[in-house]
Formats: structure tokens, sequence, C-alpha cells
């Protein structure tokens, strides 16, 4: 599995011209399945992106989470994030899980993420067509792979 971690101050999902989730402060997290990815891969990321102290204190130090500052999160499908780029210039994305894997995980990540933060996930629509948009705060982006955990 792959994330795209984003410090947001504010982001948002459409589809069709229709919002499918909005947050504020939080993260907006692109999550990519492949293959390979557990249920043991899932719960360890789901862990990692709650407990990252990336928001600042009182003294500007990334020293919270995001239960420390009340904040959401909108989580979005992305097979892209396992694009190969070795060969020519069209990307392969072989790596990437069939829409019968990744469904179910994306679904669980979701309802894993919700027990941890005790609050709605916003989500776009797997698959679908969307419009992220969002507000980086700082710039605070961190990738996350739970092949390569380091």
């Amino acid at each position: 599995m792959r994330a795209v971690i984003q410090r947001v101050s504010e982001a948002s999902c459409k589809v069709d011209g229709e919002i499918t989730g909005q947050i504020g402060i939080g993260f907006m997290i692109l999550l990519g399945v492949e293959d390979a990815d557990t249920d043991e891969d899932l719960q360890w990321l789901a862990q990692k992106i709650t407990g990252l102290r990336v928001f600042s204190d009182e003294n500007g130090l990334m020293n919270k989470a995001l239960a420390d500052i009340g904040g959401d999160i909108l989580l979005i499908s992305q097979f892209t994030l396992f694009a190969q780029t070795k060969k020519g210039n069209r990307p392969s994305f072989i790596r990437a899980a069939r829409p019968d894997k990744a469904i179910p995980m994306y679904e669980k990540m979701i309802s894993v993420l919700e027990s941890i933060t005790g609050k709605k996930i916003a989500t776009g629509i797997f698959g679908a067509d969307m419009k992220v948009s969002l507000v980086n705060d700082g710039p605070v982006t961190i990738t996350i792979d739970t092949k390569v955990r380091e």
C-alpha cells in the first residue's frame, strides 16, 4: 500500500460537479493498493497515518497528531501511485490491484480510520473521474509505502 499524505488547511473532492467529500484542517490522503497488500499492511498504515505528528504546537514545532488538533481526513483512491515508468513514456499500472481487491481494501481503510479517529472519513468515489482541490499547509507532504517501512 502506498499513501501520499498532505497536511491541509482545507480539501475537497468533486465528481460530476458534486462535492463527495470536504474537510477543513487535517490530511488529504491519496491511497494506492497493490495485489500484495494485506490486512496487516492496512492496519499498520492506518496507525502510522493517525499517529503522525506533523501539526504545529504552540512553539511552531511539528509535535501534534491529527487527534490533538481535531483534524479530519479526506481519503482518495489513487491507483496511479503504483505507476512504473522505467520503460518508455507511457506508465504501466500492472502492480496496482484490480478493483475486486482494491475496493474492499479501500473501504476497510475508511472503516479502520473511522474507528481510530472516531470521526467520519470524507472520501471520493472509487474509480470515478475526481477533481481534488486542496490547500497544502506548510507545505507538508509525506509518502509512505508499507513494503518500504522507513
